[in-house]
């Protein structure tokens, strides 16, 4: 019994750990805050009892992807509305740390409170919540409760947990890209990537413009990353932080040149917890080198048994439920973005194993004109030809207007423009898609708060129709003759104009 309650709570201690506990507990649980206000602000007008796909639907027919608290309760917007402000609210008091002054199990109980109401939301989310960036925050939401209050030292085990979890996530991209397209190993893959990832941000543009050498450059380097700088993360410090370090940095290059919600955002926190205090005070002085000294320096006998218990219990779950994932990273059929239980715990990630070479824009137009140019207002006649005035829809985070300039929205995440990205990849004719339309024909006002400007302020148009065209970004003389950020080709009429009446 004694060496139970005073030789393993020793052995199981970080003392060098405490700033990756308030780093890897405050920013996860800021990323949860944000998801929250993503899912208050969109779920219900794409997945409501209204939506694009509504979640009662799935729920009637039993098809949600894993354990729901609304195949108990039942879904209702108004349910969906408690789910998410409890869900901000919660976030909140960890962010700010009030829960982490309490005993060790408070903000176990709240990160998987957390964890479980997400984890309701996205199990109904279908494709708008079928992102890697999903899954890795259930999994690093869970895995950060078990670091505990401040009254107790951090465990090393759930340190070494969380440098697993990076590992995966580079580790697991790194392979996915050798195992992907050829772009990846002749090193071309950054020629086309800024300008054909699903939303650029305001910088994508100059780093796409940066000659071919440096684009080598940014592959190399991302392979280098990936593949070989993650091992560092199990090695004793300082080693470990330098490790963690390359990643934070690369992950920065990655923030400054795209919107990808929060997965850049979370990979930079999660590896940000792997720098040690001791690193930490050496690169600046001002941060404390004794901020765990109280918990470090208390007698193991006042850590609670029952905590050293939670702590094993805990590590040994999250290993089991990862080895799948471990076959996985050295498997020539490997999954990406993957889990293997109804969970999401113990993921496989990975991203982008292959990159779309030509930019293709869903662009959806109204028009109020009610019949063929040449008739009579009102007239019987064909649907309005290309001389009427279509109108374009704007969506908040996607390209459209050439001479918009390309918005910074990550970490939020714009889960329709999203899904608009992948239409020319996957096939027009999806059931959302439709649905969409369906909605911009009656102008509903939920789903278009969803985009930036609605060109017919309300009212409902006439028809609708879909045209699709290549984009491309414009070099510095075509910006400075134009105006444009971006240069689009004529393209084609993909859905014929559908009468509104």
């Amino acid at each position: 019994m004694e060496w139970f309650t005073q030789v393993l709570p020793v052995w199981l201690a970080a003392p060098d750990a405490e700033w990756a506990r308030q780093i890897l507990q405050r920013g996860v649980a800021a990323l949860y805050l944000v998801a929250f206000v993503s899912t208050l602000n969109q779920f219900r007008p794409l997945l409501g009892e209204r939506g694009l796909l509504p979640a009662t639907e799935l729920l009637a027919a039993g098809r949600q992807r894993g354990p729901t608290l609304f195949r108990r309760w039942g879904y209702s917007d108004p349910k969906l509305v408690a789910v998410a402000a409890a869900g901000i609210l919660v976030s909140a008091l960890l962010v700010v740390g009030l829960p982490q002054t309490g005993p060790p199990w408070l903000p176990l109980a709240l990160f998987l409170g957390l964890y479980g109401l997400y984890l309701s939301v996205v199990n109904l989310g279908q494709v708008f919540y079928g992102f890697g960036w999903e899954m890795l925050l259930l999994e690093a939401g869970f895995t950060v409760g078990l670091l505990g209050s401040n009254q107790v030292p951090p465990p090393a085990p759930v340190i070494i947990l969380i440098a697993w979890l990076v590992f995966r996530l580079e580790f697991g991209a790194g392979m996915i890209k050798m195992r992907g397209g050829t772009e990846w190993r002749d090193l071309t893959a950054l020629d086309y990537h800024h300008e054909t990832q699903p939303m650029p941000n305001p910088w994508s543009r100059q780093a796409h413009l940066k000659p071919r050498w440096w684009h080598r450059c940014e592959v190399i380097g991302n392979h280098v990353a990936q593949l070989g700088v993650p091992f560092l993360l199990f090695l004793p410090q300082p080693v470990a932080s330098i490790g963690a370090a390359v990643i934070i940095l690369t992950q920065g290059w990655l923030v400054a040149t795209g919107n990808f919600a929060w997965l850049n955002w979370a990979t930079i926190v999660l590896a940000a917890g792997l720098l040690g205090d001791g690193v930490l005070h050496g690169l600046f002085p001002a941060i404390p080198a004794d901020l765990g000294a109280a918990a470090a320096t208390a007698d193991p006998g006042t850590i609670p048994a029952y905590w050293t218990v939670i702590v094993v219990a805990g590590t040994a779950g999250l290993v089991v439920a990862s080895v799948p994932a471990l076959r996985n990273l050295f498997s020539p059929r490997q999954l990406m973005n993957a889990s293997f239980n109804r969970w999401q715990l113990g993921n496989a990630y990975g991203a982008f194993g292959s990159v779309t070479k030509r930019r293709i824009e869903v662009i959806i137009e109204g028009t109020e004109t009610t019949t063929e140019a040449g008739f009579e207002s009102g007239a019987e006649g064909r649907p309005p030809d290309d001389d009427a005035a279509w109108l374009a829809y704007e969506f908040k985070g996607k390209p459209g207007d050439v001479r918009r300039r390309p918005r910074l929205v990550a970490p939020y995440h714009l889960r329709l423009d999203w899904m608009m990205w992948f239409l020319p990849l996957g096939g027009i004719r999806q059931r959302w898609f439709y649905a969409l339309l369906a909605r911009l024909l009656a102008a509903d006002p939920a789903v278009l708060r969803l985009l930036d400007r609605d060109p017919f302020e309300g009212r409902r148009p006439r028809y609708l129709r879909v045209r699709t065209f290549r984009y491309r970004f414009a070099t510095a003389a075509e910006r400075r003759a134009t105006g444009q950020y971006w240069m689009r080709s004529e393209g084609r009429i993909v859905v014929e104009p559908v009468d509104g009446r």
